[in-house]
């Protein structure tokens, strides 16, 4: 788990002195890094009454195009903004330009929070 509350450290390096001990609002956890395969999803709980579920990895998306939604499989992740690195291990976050049997399309959904990949097709010289 990770920590998402204040540092102990001010700006300059310096100590800063505890005033709480940490609390369960400011828990974090690691990305999911989706990437493509057979499907695998993983039920997290989260705050109030809510669940989320995690796509680990994933080999569908529901492509939009002209108005309507199409079923498609993913091939290929093209580019990614969030982070280069993501392009050599086929990871999909949101923004994520993938290649599908459809076309090249934009990932629109958080597939880390939702479970799914939802995209929109772009046009090849506007990546």
């Amino acid at each position: 788990m990770q920590f998402q509350g204040r540092s102990r450290r001010k700006l300059t390096g310096g100590r800063l002195s505890a005033f709480r001990k940490k609390r369960k609002a400011e828990l974090g956890r690691l990305p999911a890094n989706t990437n493509i395969g057979t499907p695998r999803r993983q039920e997290i709980d989260a705050r109030g009454n809510k669940g989320k579920t995690r796509a680990l990895s994933i080999d569908e998306v529901t492509v939009s195009k002209g108005g309507k939604s199409v079923l498609a499989t993913i091939e290929n992740v093209v580019s990614n903004p969030a982070n280069l690195n993501y392009v050599r291990r086929n990871v999909i976050t949101k923004g994520a330009v993938i290649e599908t049997s459809e076309g090249l399309a934009r990932v629109t959904s958080r597939p880390g929070q939702t479970g799914q990949v939802n995209a929109v097709l772009v046009e090849e010289e506007g990546l």
